[in-house]
């Protein structure tokens, strides 16, 4: 699968990357990728990241196993935004939990945790 052209990557070479599961339709994270990873992604049907903090390109669960399938890719109006959706192995967030978003926000400010947590980050990461 080739990339489609015309996509619009910020200054830095990135697209923003939203991630569904395909099947609940929950949203479960929100990345960045460069070209490169994007290519990898539509050549391996994995996929693949750029870290911003690492400076580097990523598979997702190449450390923790719990990889990213793709099912669909679609593309914004304006083509500087994909979303992925995937079948999801294990949890998304290196947090240990199914979903990046598993804290609500309080209308005091507090934060309240409601999500899953499937996995144990520190026997992962050796943390």
């Amino acid at each position: 699968m080739k990339i489609p052209e015309g996509m619009k990557y910020d200054e830095h070479g990135l697209l923003s990357a939203v991630v569904q599961d395909v099947n609940t339709g929950e949203l479960l994270m929100l990345a960045f990728m460069n070209e490169e990873a994007l290519r990898l992604t539509l050549e391996t049907n994995i996929v693949h990241y750029y870290s911003r903090s690492r400076k580097k390109l990523w598979k997702k669960g190449e450390t923790s196993g719990h990889i990213q399938h793709v099912k669909e890719i679609r593309l914004d109006c304006d083509q500087d935004a994909i979303l992925i959706k995937i079948e999801q192995v294990g949890g998304a967030c290196h947090d240990g939990y199914r979903s990046c978003f598993y804290r609500v926000v309080e209308s005091d400010g507090s934060l309240r945790v409601d999500g899953v947590k499937v996995f144990d980050p520190n026997q992962k990461y050796n943390a």
